[in-house]
């Protein structure tokens, strides 16, 4: 099974300028991902999608290969599918075809550790076609549908959180780690479908950096888990 891994970094980004590369616990933000699929005993080759000499620069210094994104599908409306789909051509040409590919988004920098083998490990075992990242929340939801504002849990036995039981419990798409056959993606250009599996990451590492007050969230927690 020939692994590889892609880390999209598009330079432009309106909330947080050049986010990919700012420090984070001193070091480019970007340089967590790369690090974290490096560690990886199953994954093959690491790789950035980016339009941004700079991304490139460090995420190369950083050990990962860089596959230059055209600028027509790296502006703000450019799809994560997009740079998946043209990694895909830039291997083929290459003469490169992996049989299953990672994604990781750089904006997710917590993960725990050995994570990624283990979701690369079930994902094989079972078989799956796509494989992602979730996380339990202990929130509850309610949907407004026009006038109407409707509860998805029954609030007249409102449960404490030590008592929530399995089916209580919501799971929220992380957005860290993804995971799906080349087969799948080429044939229905989506990450996620067919039998879909998951990872299930503790809640403390649901969180991905938007904003700038992220980052020192993000940092003092970072700080607090490796106690």
């Amino acid at each position: 099974m020939k692994v590889f891994c892609i880390i999209p970094a598009r330079g432009g980004s309106k909330g947080v300028p050049h986010k990919n590369i700012l420090p984070f616990l001193d070091e480019p933000l970007i340089s967590h991902s790369i690090r974290y699929a490096e560690d990886s005993k199953l994954v093959d080759r690491v790789f950035v999608s980016t339009d941004d000499d700079q991304i490139a620069k460090i995420s190369a210094t950083a050990g990962a290969g860089i596959i230059p994104r055209p600028d027509d599908i790296s502006g703000d409306t450019a799809t994560t599918e997009t740079a998946i789909s043209h990694a895909i051509e830039w291997w083929k040409i290459r003469g490169e075809s992996p049989d299953v590919i990672v994604l990781l988004q750089a904006t997710s920098p917590l993960r725990p550790s050995g994570s990624l083998d283990q979701a690369l490990e079930s994902f094989q075992s079972n078989g799956y076609d796509s494989l992602l990242s979730i996380s339990p929340t202990h929130r509850f939801f309610w949907r407004i549908e026009g006038d109407s504002t409707r509860a998805e849990y029954d609030y007249m036995n409102r449960p404490r959180r030590q008592d929530m039981t399995e089916s209580d419990i919501r799971y929220v798409e992380n957005g860290s780690v993804y995971i799906f056959t080349h087969k799948h993606f080429v044939e229905t250009e989506n990450r996620l479908g067919g039998k879909i599996g998951r990872i299930i990451f503790p809640e403390e590492y649901s969180l991905e950096i938007d904003t700038p007050m992220d980052f020192k969230l993000l940092e003092d927690l970072a700080t607090k888990l490796a106690e």
